[in-house]
């Protein structure tokens, strides 16, 4: 599989900046969470979502030791090491030690990750340590 130019998926998870955070949207500049960023990023990058995303609760990576996005990733991407995820990488974060991977962000530098994050919105910033301890999957864009 051919993968995206990670120049690319940047250019157009730059473009979602200022976006509002809004639980399960996927609207540039309207709304979105997490992962209606990587979907909208998607959509731009790679053409139509494969499959519709189903409803899903605030909670729900509290609820099950599956880990539903890295599965779903998996689908449709090609997952590489994340030691060596670079710009232009979709990368699933745990949000605790031994949780399942809930939190979604595309790497834009070695020191750089764009996410919607709650109470901010769609945001680039530094990739802390502590953030990038956090990394439990990487995957790359393919290309249309």
């Amino acid at each position: 599989m051919m993968t995206a130019d990670p120049a690319l998926v940047i250019t157009i998870a730059r473009s979602w900046l200022g976006t509002p955070y809004h639980d399960q949207a996927s609207l540039r500049g309207v709304g979105c969470d997490c992962l209606g960023l990587a979907r909208g990023v998607w959509r731009e990058v790679v053409g139509d979502e494969p499959f519709p995303i189903p409803p899903y609760s605030r909670d729900w990576g509290e609820t099950g030791p599956r880990e539903v996005l890295a599965e779903g990733a998996r689908q449709m991407m090609p997952e590489i090491m994340s030691p060596k995820a670079g710009p232009g990488t979709l990368v699933l974060f745990r949000m605790a030690p031994r949780a399942i991977a809930k939190h979604v962000g595309i790497l834009t530098a070695p020191d750089r990750f764009i996410h919607a994050y709650e109470r901010l919105g769609v945001v680039e910033q530094t990739l802390t340590t502590a953030w990038a301890r956090k990394i439990a999957f990487a995957f790359l864009f393919p290309r249309d």
